[in-house]
């Protein structure tokens, strides 16, 4: 799945990489890119700050293209990175390392979204790794919530609580945002062991922190923190409210969720609008058609993006159609669409 250094560097001379993700726009920045890459003792903070451009793009593409377009080129940048950081010196090595952190990061949830979760859970680790010895506090704590969301796909729900709450250690020096994340990370693991009012506490708290921080306190926090806020709380809340058996609730919260989405981000949109037909199949309504119909937009937007998250929770809608309308024309033709998928 990697590009070599020397394709890498003849990508970015020959603008290949703006191509695939617009905005990106120097060329002369992207060729003093490319003479750091042959002589990493060259490297600047204009260099590394290219690099940190070039993730905030990702972020973006991901919403869109999903995982199957942006892991190749985001693995081939962390070869690069550790190149540089082999070559460049004292001077650079804390920036690079938190870099290279970021962009491991972005590999292990690329990975996640894949359905990959072996290779998820070692380049978070990886990321954990360099973000120690960039001596980036916040970007620790951040990884154990991403290990804690990787340990929720693999259904140790005690781990997930466990390494969320370490997140939390140590709140006075923690980005309010993040701790906001990491307690709504705590949620999700307390509802799937059954214990609801814990979650629902601990949701109430997150949603009182970013209430009060609406934005980041500081720049080089996690890029995703960037973005979190209420509305991405709420979304992610209804998982919560779908394991504590109100799925009225979770689908009200993901039909609203939905509605104000940008057009654009289309792997999003397959994500919420699967767990959608999940909560619509599991609500208190009869409504096997619409929980259907909800499934195949799904299923189209999961094919498109190789998003293994959306497949995942088409598995689950599937299980619930089969068991409430086992017969119904509409759950049969859905099943047989997934399972050609």
């Amino acid at each position: 799945m990697t590009l070599s250094r020397r394709q890498f560097t003849q990508l970015l001379a020959g603008a290949a990489l703006t191509s695939l993700l617009p905005g990106l726009g120097d060329p002369d920045q992207a060729q003093r890119v490319a003479r750091a890459i042959e002589q990493p003792s060259r490297i600047d903070g204009e260099v590394i700050d290219y690099f940190r451009r070039v993730l905030a793009e990702h972020y973006t593409a991901d919403k869109m293209l999903g995982p199957r377009s942006l892991l190749r080129p985001v693995l081939a940048q962390i070869d690069v990175l550790d190149e540089l950081r082999r070559g460049a010196g004292t001077r650079h090595a804390a920036s690079l390392l938190q870099v290279l952190a970021q962009y491991a990061e972005m590999a292990g949830w690329l990975h996640q979204d894949l359905g990959e979760l072996d290779n998820a859970m070692h380049w978070t680790r990886r990321a954990a790794e360099w973000s120690q010895c960039a001596g980036d506090c916040q970007m620790s704590a951040y990884l154990l919530v991403r290990q804690s969301n990787i340990a929720c796909l693999t259904g140790d729900h005690a781990a997930v609580v466990q390494l969320a709450g370490a997140a939390r250690r140590d709140t006075d020096a923690l980005e309010p945002k993040l701790d906001a994340l990491a307690a709504q990370q705590q949620a999700r693991g307390l509802a799937m062991l059954g214990e609801h009012d814990e979650c629902f506490t601990l949701l109430d708290q997150a949603a009182e922190t970013l209430r009060d921080h609406p934005r980041v306190s500081r720049q080089d926090v996690p890029v995703y923190l960037h973005s979190y806020d209420l509305d991405t709380l709420q979304e992610q809340s209804a998982v919560c409210h779908r394991a504590a058996g109100r799925a009225d609730t979770a689908a009200a919260i993901l039909q609203a969720q939905i509605g104000k989405l940008p057009p654009n981000l289309t792997r999003d949109r397959g994500h919420l609008t699967a767990k959608l037909a999940v909560a619509v199949a599991q609500s208190s309504v009869a409504e096997p058609n619409r929980a259907a119909h909800l499934g195949h937009e799904a299923l189209g937007i999961a094919h498109q993006t190789g998003s293994a998250r959306i497949r995942r929770e088409l598995r689950t809608l599937d299980g619930a159609l089969r068991e409430r309308w086992p017969d119904d024309t509409d759950t049969r033709t859905f099943h047989e669409a997934l399972i050609s998928l």
